[in-house]
């Protein structure tokens, strides 16, 4: 597997994988495939201690690669969000270590998808945030189940529906984000709270994380697969396609209601 997507480094007991795939950090299955086994390589790692997601990037993770959904059946479009929401989903709940997403720059779509599985979000005062997809015509089907969750139906309708960003200040308002810090600092923040992780006893950790996933898992499983079979519906839409198609010939979608 090539990981010149991903780089990746342990030090002091911290793990960091910070996403590397110029110029946005756009979801290909390459990027997901190497961050699932770079995640499955810190939990098997028993030096290992706390993990941190970040970004080599300017933006900490624009979304998918819209040519996953662009002109595929939606079979092909269902199998990569199995890996994003199934897989990644899997991999952070059997972790057993407290996981951190530092955040400077933008995070939209399946950039959120990789925020939110984290146990913290930490993010520079100008990072910014949204769900985008229903402007190409897709629908941000795994946020159906964690954005209501997390910040309550009312707060998260808006942003998933209109597909507005948003910034630090709102969402941590909304309940999203652990911490906002000045801009260009969230990666520092994250290190001295995974190095704070460090010091304490590690089987405790574990069987304390393993108990608060458990309670807060509430039939997650169930709830993103029906999810996915609603994204993989939407990708075989004539309307889906051509909102990518617009959004690629950067013009505006002709949708038809089919």
């Amino acid at each position: 597997m090539s990981h010149d997507v991903i780089r990746y480094s342990v030090s002091g007991g911290v793990a960091e994988i910070m996403l590397d795939r110029p110029p946005v950090n756009a979801l290909s299955m390459p990027l997901i495939e190497a961050l699932l086994d770079r995640l499955q390589a810190a939990r098997d790692d028993a030096a290992v201690r706390a993990v941190i997601i970040g970004s080599a990037q300017k933006v900490f993770c624009a979304g998918l690669d819209l040519d996953i959904v662009r002109g595929k059946p939606g079979i092909e479009a269902k199998g990569f969000v199995e890996r994003l929401y199934f897989a990644l989903n899997d991999i952070q709940y059997r972790m057993g270590k407290p996981t951190i997403a530092a955040i400077d720059g933008a995070a939209r779509a399946g950039g959120m998808t990789i925020a939110i599985s984290c146990d913290m979000i930490i993010a520079g005062d100008g990072a910014t945030f949204g769900y985008p997809e229903i402007d190409v015509g897709l629908i941000p089907a795994l946020h159906f189940v964690q954005l209501p969750r997390l910040v309550g139906k009312h707060q998260a309708f808006g942003p998933l529906f209109l597909g507005e960003p948003f910034d630090a200040a709102t969402a941590y308002r909304m309940g999203l984000l652990s911490e906002v810090v000045p801009k260009g600092t969230a990666l520092d923040r994250a290190r001295e709270i995974a190095r704070k992780f460090t010091g304490k006893s590690p089987i405790v950790v574990k069987i304390g994380r393993d108990a608060f996933a458990r309670a807060v898992d509430a039939d997650y499983r169930r709830a993103v697969e029906n999810a996915a079979e609603s994204f993989a519906l939407v990708a075989t839409t004539e309307d889906c396609q051509e909102g990518l198609n617009a959004f690629v010939e950067k013009r505006a979608p002709n949708y038809r209601g089919r």
